[in-house]
């Protein structure tokens, strides 16, 4: 929660008590909200919070490079914290679940792509769509 917030006043953002209360929700989420799933949270921390006041604040953050939103196929938009690890998405297409993973080999795989076509790597980002196999 500090880190966005003094992310957020390092770039000249006032930062009022409800968006502080945006940035400790997104904080501490160990999925990826959408907005109404941020106002959720930050609305049972201050009932008082509105839920334009959450899109502006997720808006501002966004537009500040606070936070990265996130198009996993569902028509959502969702975010998380743009200075989190690298990592990529694998997600289940019936359910929505969204896995977290890092793999080496890929990584090094686009590395190789992009010099082979003349280009130096600066950023990513890998989305896989999948359905689990039938267990049998």
């Amino acid at each position: 929660m500090a880190d966005i917030i003094a992310r957020c006043e390092a770039k000249g953002l006032r930062m009022t008590d409800q968006r502080r209360i945006v940035a400790r929700v997104i904080t501490e989420a160990d999925d990826h909200p959408d907005t109404e799933e941020v106002y959720a949270r930050a609305s049972k921390l201050d009932p008082r919070i509105s839920i334009a006041t959450v899109y502006r604040t997720v808006k501002l953050f966004e537009e500040a490079g606070i936070l990265d939103r996130l198009e996993f196929g569902d028509g959502r938009a969702r975010y998380e914290d743009a200075e989190r690890d690298h990592h990529d998405h694998l997600i289940d297409v019936h359910t929505g679940e969204v896995i977290e993973f890092v793999d080496p080999e890929i990584e090094a795989l686009q590395e190789k792509i992009a010099e082979r076509l003349g280009y130096k790597l600066v950023g990513h980002r890998l989305e896989l769509l999948g359905t689990p196999f039938k267990k049998s």
